[in-house]
């Protein structure tokens, strides 16, 4: 069953992925060529909102244990993180190293690629999909760790 979800995993991240590129090289081609960190977010966070809906619908459908408000905070909760994680090699590039102080255009598309959609999405998605599975969809409660229990005992 994991490497059902896992594949099912990977294919909602390439859709989001290719979500997420169209989005941000739009943002970065026009009104925030100077901003890739906010255009890398903003991209960020509308493929987290898409991502939710596929990966409850399908990667983890048959996954439960926990209510749907409880489930989405974590997922959002989860991703926020991602998100993070996954706009820091950027970040890095941009504000330590200035990569935005080349003159070449495509040095900087292939770098934002680079950055974003390999490096990146790879940090944010080992991360995700092992806090996904084990705290936003986990099979059951039963492995919840025991803080966990408590919230969800305290809440019910």
């Amino acid at each position: 069953m994991q490497h059902h979800e896992l594949i099912k995993f990977a294919i909602v991240g390439a859709t989001t992925c290719v979500f997420d590129a169209v989005i941000f090289y739009t943002l970065t081609l026009t009104v925030l060529a100077d901003k890739p960190t906010v255009a890398k977010i903003f991209s960020g966070v509308c493929a987290v909102i898409l991502s939710y809906i596929l990966n409850r619908e399908w990667s983890f459908k048959n996954r439960g244990g926990r209510e749907r408000h409880h489930e989405a905070l974590l997922f959002f909760f989860i991703s926020a993180v991602g998100v993070i994680i996954g706009a820091a090699p950027i970040w890095l590039a941009n504000n330590l190293f200035g990569m935005r102080q080349h003159d070449s255009h495509i040095t900087l598309i292939v770098v934002d690629f680079v950055l974003n959609y390999i490096v990146g999405n790879l940090l944010q998605m080992i991360f995700r999909f092992w806090a996904l599975r084990r705290w936003a969809f986990p099979d059951d409660m039963s492995g919840a760790p025991e803080a966990e229990q408590i919230l969800v005992d305290e809440t019910s």
